[in-house]
């Protein structure tokens, strides 16, 4: 059943390695700090040598600029302040990312209000505009961080390596089952823990530290077979627990940069771990999908293994997660 996964292996290689744990949508705040006025922050993905993506805000008619915008980059990331008014508020305008049509960016947009109450939405290149509610939808933040959440996982592809790792390792499904949940479990304290602010670990080790989480698991796959049985084999679910808290805090960077609406971090930590659970096991049914089919395959052609090939996917996974290592420990 494992050579299957050298499929899977080549087809994620294609991948871009920059696409690593990478989820980097903008973002819109506008913060009510009065009847007619708003404190704006306006965050677009960088393209490297103070570069931008060619984003810009178009607030509804009649608003104006109480304080001209102040620009900043900082780790790729473009950056504006300002303050504008409107009279009688936002309330029943349109508000329009122009330039969002062109991209292949969405953005994520919060508005708070005087009251406490959030609008949360995302736009994308199909829906690049959205109108300001007087009473936000109780779905609607749930929904947008049930979307980020799955979005994620899916784009992270240094937490799914660890999962495929997991996968190739563990036998029998009662003790993948455990596994996998002790790495949801791990990451779900921790994610939790960060956001709420009672821990906060550095980000640049913690990248390094996933990266190096890989490594280790891609080598007791070397292990395993040579005969030598690792950890990983013989305690999976320690394995994963321990590695799942690293990945956990991992998860809590990228969402720190979009945030958490204040009144409903709950309702917003929930559906964003939801989701990212959500697409995990997207991902190992796609796994299991591939494996079905390559069995398939075999089995038809009647494709001989070469017997070096169940080096492939271990060295293909630790060969990427050694260079996000030193690419992450060179970035501190």
């Amino acid at each position: 059943m494992k050579h299957s996964f050298i499929l899977l292996i080549l087809l994620i290689m294609f991948a871009p390695a920059t696409f690593a744990h990478e989820m980097r949508p903008a973002y819109l705040e506008l913060r009510q700090t009065g009847t007619d006025t708003y404190d704006v922050l306006w965050k677009v993905p960088g393209k490297g040598d103070n570069l931008r993506l060619g984003l810009f805000v178009e607030l509804p008619e009649g608003s104006s600029n109480v304080i001209e915008p102040r620009a900043s980059m900082v780790n790729n990331a473009f950056s504006e302040r300002w303050t504008v008014k409107r009279p009688g508020g936002l309330t029943g305008g349109t508000i329009t990312i122009a330039g969002l049509s062109a991209t292949m960016t969405d953005v994520l947009v919060r508005l708070q209000r005087l009251d406490g109450t959030t609008q949360v939405t995302r736009l994308m290149p199909s829906a690049p505009s959205f109108v300001v509610e007087a009473v936000p939808q109780s779905t609607q933040v749930a929904a947008t961080y049930l979307k980020l959440g799955v979005e994620h996982i899916l784009g992270g592809i240094d937490h799914l390596l660890f999962v495929l790792a997991l996968l190739i390792l563990v036998n029998g499904a009662r003790r993948l089952i455990v596994t996998v949940t002790a790495f949801t479990v791990a990451h779900s304290l921790t994610l939790a823990g960060a956001m709420l602010g009672f821990v906060h670990v550095p980000g640049p080790p913690i990248e390094a530290a996933i990266a190096l989480s890989i490594v280790f698991v891609a080598t007791e796959i070397i292990h395993s077979r040579q005969g030598r049985m690792g950890l990983t084999e013989r305690f999976p679910w320690i394995v994963a627990f321990t590695f799942g808290l690293l990945h956990g805090f991992g998860f809590a960077s990228a969402l720190s940069e979009v945030g958490l609406p204040q009144s409903d971090i709950p309702v917003a930590l929930l559906f964003f771990n939801v989701g990212v659970e959500a697409g995990q096991l997207l991902f190992i049914a796609a796994v299991f999908t591939v494996i079905a089919l390559a069995r398939q395959v075999s089995r038809r052609f009647s494709v001989a293994q070469p017997a070096w090939a169940w080096r492939v996917p271990p060295y293909a996974i630790g060969s990427l997660a050694m260079f996000w290592l030193i690419q992450r420990v060179a970035a501190f």
